[in-house]
C-alpha cells in the first residue's frame, strides 16, 4: 500500500544519492519503472515504487536511510 507520497527525479535522485540527470537517463534507457503518475507532463512516482525498485536495482547497496 503506498503512502501517498509522490517523488520526481529531484527526491529519486536524492533517495538513491545520485544526480536528478542519472534518474532522467534511467529512464530514458528503461531502468526506471514507468511513472505513477503525470501532471503538466512530468512524471511522478510513488515513493513506494521507488524504494521498491531502489532495493533491488543492480549495484545497489544496502544503505540505512
Amino acid at each position: 500500500m503506498s503512502d501517498g507520497q509522490l517523488w520526481s527525479y529531484k527526491e529519486i535522485a536524492a533517495h538513491i544519492r545520485v544526480q536528478p540527470d542519472s534518474v532522467r537517463s534511467y529512464r530514458k534507457n528503461g531502468l526506471l519503472p514507468g511513472p505513477d503518475h503525470m501532471e503538466g507532463g512530468k512524471p511522478y512516482w510513488h515513493a513506494d515504487t521507488i524504494r521498491a525498485w531502489a532495493a533491488r536495482r543492480p549495484g545497489n547497496r544496502r544503505r540505512d536511510a
